[in-house]
């Protein structure tokens, strides 16, 4: 398998706290991970990193085979595809859904002057489909729900076919059934040999979904407490070190659930 991400001994540090602290880990293209931890654990800073958008303090990062400080960010990144809230908010709210995932092609926020081929047109109108988008494709992307915004913006980020996808708590802030819907869309994605390797951050297990391989689980310190197989890592003792909680993990039909132990 080829090596997408490759973190080597990486520290963050800003205002003289260590926000990341130690962190060796290696994602391949066949690989689906998902990054957890509580709230301030550094979880959003590594998927900044991995995204080529921040630099460690210390340490070396290789991202697609390229070193971070030795490579030009901006051609990398036409090869990674980002979900945030923060590239949502770029969006304007006046565009339709379909210029939203189409403009992805010249990797801007709205449609301006440029001029996109049939090729373009095609696939767009291809990757609406795939996300169950294609009855949305006129609507206007200020008058979604959050659920189909965060699909548009998955459409939006594999529009170009990334050899790398990157997912900051795709389900946050989205009602039950936008929710599950939005989930078992990503687990048949993530489950395609054909998809590219997958990092997604989440604060909650029940957000994770079916397809997902491997994890990376962050304590407060922002150390790793686990890292491996999600079967092995997602265990009561391993997600109540890293709360600080105890918890007990239960699971059926490859979902997870967490509560507080009696």
């Amino acid at each position: 398998m080829v090596k997408v991400i490759n973190f080597d001994d990486v520290r963050y540090v800003r205002g003289g706290r260590a926000i990341l602290n130690g962190i060796n880990w290696t994602v391949d293209s066949s690989q689906r991970w998902v990054i957890l931890g509580p709230n301030g654990a550094g979880k959003s800073t590594m998927l900044k990193i991995a995204g080529v958008s921040d630099y460690p303090t210390s340490g070396t990062v290789d991202v697609l085979g390229e070193r971070l400080g030795r490579v030009d960010i901006f051609e990398l990144r036409t090869a990674i595809g980002i979900v945030t809230r923060a590239h949502e908010r770029r969006i304007p709210l006046d565009e339709t859904v379909f210029n939203v995932v189409l403009t992805a092609a010249y990797s801007v926020a709205g449609r301006w002057h440029e001029q996109y081929d049939e090729l373009d047109e095609k696939r767009a109108h291809r990757v609406l489909a795939e996300w169950h988008l294609t009855d949305l494709a006129e609507r206007t992307f200020g008058t979604l729900s959050d659920g189909e915004r965060k699909r548009v913006m998955l459409a939006r980020a594999v529009m170009t076919d990334p050899e790398l996808l990157l997912l900051d708590e795709p389900a946050a802030n989205i009602d039950l059934g936008g929710r599950e819907q939005l989930l078992q869309m990503l687990s048949g994605f993530a489950k395609s040999p054909d998809s590219p390797a997958m990092i997604m951050v989440t604060h909650h297990v029940e957000e994770i979904p079916p397809g997902f391989t491997h994890m990376l689980l962050l304590g407060r310190d922002g150390k790793p407490k686990a890292q491996g197989a999600i079967s092995e890592v997602l265990t009561s003792e391993n997600l109540s070190a890293a709360f600080g909680v105890e918890l007990k993990i239960s699971s059926e039909s490859d979902r997870y659930f967490a509560v507080a132990a009696a």
